[in-house]
């Protein structure tokens, strides 16, 4: 979310190859009691079986945590050349109302950020916030012209269509699309590997959102991705979403990639992992996601405020926010993960934060982690991990540059 697509993933067990970690419990943030034995299937469910995937629970879906090669390898394959997601499982939601305006007017009731302004044919990250100033979402959107097109994550679906309708006005009408699937293909080669299915996708910057033809089907196309690297998310009807997946993998630069390597890839790309790094808890400015609201709905602006929590949030923009979410890096070579708890010396017994992300990074080559500590907080800082204070320090964010088409 995504930048776009930000699903709520957590990965734990013992090391796979080269030392990042793969694993077969991936957990469901929305499991919580829930029977998770009626698994849903993507369109591309068989597909992934045919190649070897090593399936997984998550938000309700059977998913492909990996396959044959690895998640290391995978890892470097998205970096290097370029990886093939099923994001099937997440969100696509048309709001659209009597025009462009009218949907985007009411939508901005529910999402701090500017709507009403976005181009035609562009795309926008952005989030859901309770009363509290909270995110209960984070999601893309676009400008397509008569309608607004959401993405948002597949473990929150069901309860932000819901939001949705029921905040919509009269006139306004919100429509799940679950006749089409997801594809992401991300790397440095994504757009060679796309442009010989359509040249077209070359004339695309980040961000860009189009409709283009794809192996003969009508595909909603964005140049957008959660890895840092250049890339496009890809709807596609159902019926022709495993032709699609089967032309791109013919490509030499293309490989099937699992959700094992795109928690490892959005990490070092600095994302936020709805669910883990974000939360109904959690504000933009602690978040430090505040670069995506803009000047015309902060205070002073001509839409100012209007979205649930306004008060706290632009508050917060203006005298700062009691915590905020930093980029960490442990030291040695152990990697410490989701609920190590982060303290100023190696005795004290109150906490001063925590980690919400953490693992191996296999581009940077070392363990990094993401987390929360006091604003503006610049002492030592250790993780107690098995029993051991162990020291992080300080890193800045994103572990890996990004690689965006701009």
């Amino acid at each position: 979310m995504r930048y776009a697509s930000a699903e709520g993933i957590t990965i734990s067990g013992a090391p796979d190859r080269g030392g990042i970690t793969a694993r077969g419990n991936l957990r469901p943030i929305d499991a919580e009691g829930d029977d998770m034995t009626d698994l849903l299937q993507t369109p591309l469910h068989a597909f992934h079986i045919e190649h070897g995937a090593k399936m997984v629970p998550f938000a309700g879906y059977d998913m492909p945590v990996q396959y044959a090669a690895g998640v290391m390898k995978e890892h470097s394959q998205t970096r290097e050349n370029a990886g093939l997601f099923d994001v099937s499982h997440m969100g696509q939601v048309i709001v659209r109302g009597p025009d462009y305006a009218s949907a985007a007017t009411a939508l901005e009731a529910l999402i701090p950020v500017d709507i009403l302004d976005l181009a035609e044919s562009r795309q926008r990250y952005g989030f859901f916030t309770n009363a509290a100033g909270g995110i209960t979402d984070d999601l893309m959107l676009a400008n397509r012209g008569d309608h607004v097109f959401i993405v948002v994550n597949a473990a929150c679906k069901g309860n932000d269509i819901a939001h949705m309708t029921a905040n919509m006005p009269s006139g306004v009408s919100v429509t799940e699309i679950t006749d089409r699937a997801l594809l992401a293909l991300q790397g440095p080669r994504a757009e060679e590997a796309l442009a010989s299915l359509n040249p077209a996708v070359r004339d695309m910057n980040f961000m860009d959102v189009a409709t283009l033809d794809l192996n003969g089907a009508d595909c909603w196309i964005s140049r957008s991705g959660y890895t840092g690297e250049d890339g496009y998310e890809i709807s596609v009807p159902n019926d022709a979403a495993v032709g699609l997946a089967t032309a791109l993998l013919a490509h030499d630069a293309v490989e099937l990639i699992g959700l094992g390597a795109r928690d490892s890839l959005r990490l070092e790309a600095g994302l936020c992992l709805y669910g883990h790094d974000v939360d109904e808890a959690t504000t933009p400015s602690q978040a430090s996601l505040t670069w995506a609201i803009q000047k015309v709905r902060r205070t002073g602006g001509a839409r100012a405020g209007g979205f649930p929590g306004a008060q706290v949030v632009l508050d917060e923009i203006t005298n700062g926010a009691p915590r905020k979410r930093v980029g960490l890096l442990p030291e040695g070579r152990a990697p410490m993960r989701e609920g190590v708890q982060l303290f100023s010396d190696e005795t004290t017994t109150t906490p001063i934060g925590k980690i919400t992300s953490g693992g191996f990074g296999p581009t940077v080559g070392h363990p990094i982690a993401m987390g929360y500590l006091p604003t503006g907080y610049d002492g030592l800082i250790f993780g107690e991990l098995r029993g051991k204070r162990l020291p992080l320090t300080r890193a800045k964010l994103p572990f890996t540059p990004a690689n965006f088409k701009r």
